[in-house]
């Protein structure tokens, strides 16, 4: 490829209407090429090394966007943050490079507009990243996006049927379980997928709020069952990640809502974060906080093939190999959500493990630690290519737990690169942090 070709790039952009800002792009960003204000997220061309590794883990496909530009003429970070929407791809014409870079190059500019993939794959990376971009190879077929700005309907209303707090009284751990029925209108959803909350009003510029995103924590068939409903855990956001006192837009509109309340919302998103189908799989499950929300709606329906007397017993019990293993933290006991609930599951059903780091008297103690602890239990898991790991809650817990399962293999006599590698190209090892 030749010099003037170089002066014709790809450029990486997000597409504002459809991004619900869950962080996973920039959380994913290998080169720190990608950051956030408090309403768009941006890619800025001259870090951006086109390794790709943000694209599958987007859950709306707002980041698989490219513009064919002039290098010299690549938009700001400064001037994407005042989008509300993808700028026009340009004409061919406005991309002929001046002066000597005007001369034939090896790659035409029309080239470029009819294969825009061509220069955005040259770059790509050998980059792998810890957890795994596809869904077991059992889970149900996820719908996506049936609402959203770039579908046939914006949004669907839904009505509030329950609100009721899950976590014992604290003035710093607020955590409410809302459900919402969406009446007559179909709404599918999975376990392990999410969906986006419009907050109303406006925001300190006079636009209306973005999406907010809330894993759902409640099984395929509904909160009720065989209901057109959903429930979401949500903590009453007090503070930012730098401990300065804010009022969370999202978190405390929905904590405030009384039964009857409409909501709008958008989605649903998510294919990958999804559980197995077949009733041998056993799944581990390891959290913190508002990340049980998955993790209550996978035990949940779990629990109902369980009781369920049409299922042949086939899920009949612990010894059928359907394991369920939980690996729960929380600063302590009282922030806690679903604590109560869990402890009343059956021993032979999910094997619960609990872990406080500001817990009265007591060492902190965090997930990973407990993984380490039950090592002998975790090892023959991580080799079974029938067990799946789902990971979720604060982007902090990631590393850490990765490590940990790397700990339990090794000493184990396991082979980690091996085992990771199964773990990710068999959808085995799911990360959703944030």
């Amino acid at each position: 490829m030749t010099a003037q070709t170089s002066e014709l790039i790809q450029q990486h952009l997000i597409d504002p209407e459809i991004c619900i800002r869950c962080n996973t792009c920039e959380a994913t960003c290998p080169v720190g090429a990608i950051t956030h204000d408090s309403r768009n997220y941006v890619v800025d061309a001259e870090k951006c090394n086109l390794c790709m590794a943000c694209i599958a883990p987007c859950p709306t496909g707002s980041i698989d966007n490219w513009r064919t530009m002039l290098r010299s003429q690549a938009y700001s970070p400064e001037v994407q943050l005042l989008w509300d929407e993808l700028p026009a791809p340009l004409p061919p014409e406005q991309l002929v490079p001046v002066g000597e870079a005007a001369q034939a190059v090896a790659m035409t500019v029309t080239e470029a507009v009819a294969a825009p993939n061509a220069l955005a794959t040259a770059g790509t990376s050998a980059s792998v990243a810890a957890g795994s971009t596809l869904p077991p190879w059992s889970a149900a077929h996820a719908y996506t996006q049936l609402y959203g700005p770039k579908a046939a309907q914006k949004s669907i209303t839904a009505t509030v049927s329950g609100n009721v707090r899950v976590t014992a009284v604290g003035r710093d751990y607020d955590t409410h379980h809302i459900v919402l029925d969406f009446g007559k209108l179909p709404f599918p959803v999975l376990e392990g997928q999410s969906i986006g909350i419009l907050p109303p009003g406006l925001d300190a510029n006079g636009r209306a709020h973005h999406a907010r995103q809330y894993s759902v924590s409640s099984p395929r068939n509904g909160e009720r069952p065989s209901y057109n409903n959903l429930s979401l855990t949500v903590k009453r956001v007090l503070e930012d990640s730098h401990g300065k006192a804010v009022r969370g837009v999202a978190s405390n509109y929905l904590c405030d809502l009384a039964v009857g309340d409409t909501v709008e919302v958008v989605g649903p998103f998510g294919a990958s974060f999804l559980m197995p189908n077949h009733p041998r799989s056993k799944i581990v499950m390891i959290c913190t906080g508002t990340g049980s929300a998955p993790m209550r709606a996978m035990t949940e329906w779990r629990r109902r093939l369980r009781s369920d007397p049409r299922s042949g017993g086939a899920w009949g019990s612990h010894d059928d190999g359907g394991r369920l293993m939980l690996f729960f933290g929380a600063r302590t006991q009282e922030e806690l959500p679903y604590f109560g609930p869990l402890q009343n599951l059956p021993k032979d059903f999910i094997d619960s493990n609990f872990a406080f780091s500001r817990a009265s008297g007591q060492p902190k103690r965090y997930v990973q630690d407990l993984i380490r602890d039950r090592a002998a239990d975790v090892a023959p898991l991580l080799a079974d290519p029938d067990c799946y790991f789902y990971v979720c809650g604060l982007k902090s817990m990631e590393e850490g737990v990765v490590l940990a399962l790397r700990d339990v293999a090794q000493g184990a006599g396991l082979d980690w690169s091996t085992i990771a590698a199964d773990l990710q190209q068999h959808g085995r090892l799911h990360l959703e942090t944030y």
